[in-house]
């Protein structure tokens, strides 16, 4: 058979697959893959349902119906101080991964490079090499997984077309400080380079933490593509919603690259998320109480079995360094062995590196509720000893 594109066929089956089928296969809870156990929202679940029984139901606008755009613009507008025109500066697609490759291919062509930061998502380095560029791997470290001058000055160059940013950066739970941000900017404009922003976790943050979208910081509101996902959001993660937000020059050229992925979104689900998108501060607050009360419940119960959680700052995890252990195994080979010896399924960091990985942290998902977490914990107990 004649051969295949090869940036798609020698890839293995991802992490986040193998180790949910691991789970089925060994009847073990699954803290693995970012879902949370709730059905989400019911007002927002009841919206969906009211706008696909007596809504339209054809081809929405390619852009995205344009009350969820308006939302959208007035969403940023309320929650950051960003002005977007919704019809010029605001996109809907189908989900958060398919506004990144959007993204990326607007703005990637042969032979560009582009500053990717390990842990990276998995989406991103195919879609770069689907484009023709060129990844420039640079490796954050635990435990603080900051940008550093060093590291930057290091990757920028002359041929340097993009940067891929995630913040808050999941697996690290990391939400970056304002002084990494505007260190990124100053190198992102002096090197002349368009900064696509994966902020899909944006309101996913603890402890009083405040996201700044790069695309507020100044001299980043021409060069930057802003990704957001309302699953995130609204724990609705099967829906599929995502967002770009960018200069009227950048969307268009995104725009033309949507309409041959997916070119549109289900309209109901559309119109449910421009309901949820408006709904009072309270609710998005106590989002994230609930979730840090999740986290507080597994972090105890962790440190309590033995095991070095790192802080989680936001996203859906927290991390577990398990150097100090001297278990004498790689993530990877931890993570087998709890999926298999103790019915608990949790995901390598490692996976998340291409070159030189980190292979001594593993993350653990805890949107879950609590009987979910407890039994995990039950089950981990003595996880920290080798049998």
């Amino acid at each position: 058979m004649t051969s295949l594109n090869k940036v798609f066929a020698d890839l293995p089956v991802t992490i986040f697959e193998a180790m949910s089928q691991a789970a089925r296969d060994n009847n073990a809870i699954n803290l693995g893959q970012g879902f949370p156990d709730g059905p989400g929202p019911e007002d927002i679940r009841r919206a969906a349902a009211d706008a696909v029984l007596n809504g339209y139901n054809q081809y929405p606008s390619m852009m995205g119906i344009p009350e969820l755009r308006q939302a959208i613009a007035a969403h940023y507008r309320h929650w950051h101080r960003l002005d977007l025109d919704p019809m010029t500066e605001v996109m809907v697609t189908s989900g958060g991964t398919e506004a990144l490759t959007s993204a990326i291919l607007a703005v990637v062509e042969s032979g560009d490079e582009v500053i990717v930061f390990q842990p990276v998502y998995d989406s991103y380095l195919p879609i770069i090499r689907q484009a023709g560029g060129i990844p420039r791997l640079l490796r954050l470290e635990p435990p603080h997984w900051r940008l550093s001058e060093e590291m930057l000055k290091s990757a920028f160059t002359a041929k340097t077309k993009a940067v891929l940013f995630n913040n808050p950066l999941n697996p690290a739970a990391v939400v970056y400080p304002r002084e990494d941000l505007e260190l990124l900017a100053r190198y992102c404009q002096e090197f002349d380079a368009i900064a696509i922003c994966d902020e899909v976790w944006e309101h996913v943050v603890f402890d009083g933490r405040e996201h700044i979208p790069l695309i507020t910081i100044p001299g980043m509101r021409d060069r930057t593509i802003k990704v957001g996902s309302a699953g995130k959001i609204f724990s609705l993660t099967g829906w599929k919603i995502g967002f770009v937000c960018a200069a009227p020059a950048l969307l268009r050229v995104a725009a033309k690259v949507h309409q041959f992925l997916t070119f549109t979104t289900a309209p109901n689900l559309q119109a449910a998320v421009a309901y949820g998108l408006g709904k009072p501060d309270d609710y998005f607050h106590d989002m994230r109480k609930d979730l840090a009360r999740s986290r507080d419940r597994l972090t105890a119960g962790l440190e309590r079995i033995g095991f070095p959680v790192l802080k989680s700052q936001g996203t859906y995890f927290l991390t577990v360094d398990l150097s100090p252990l001297k278990l004498n195994e790689t993530d990877l080979a931890f993570c087998k062995r709890i999926v298999t010896d103790y019915k608990v399924a949790a995901i390598p960091v490692s996976a998340f590196y291409e070159k030189d990985p980190v292979t001594t942290v593993v993350r653990f998902c805890f949107a879950k509720n609590d009987a979910t977490l407890d039994a995990a914990l039950e089950r981990l107990s003595d996880a920290v000893h080798r049998r």
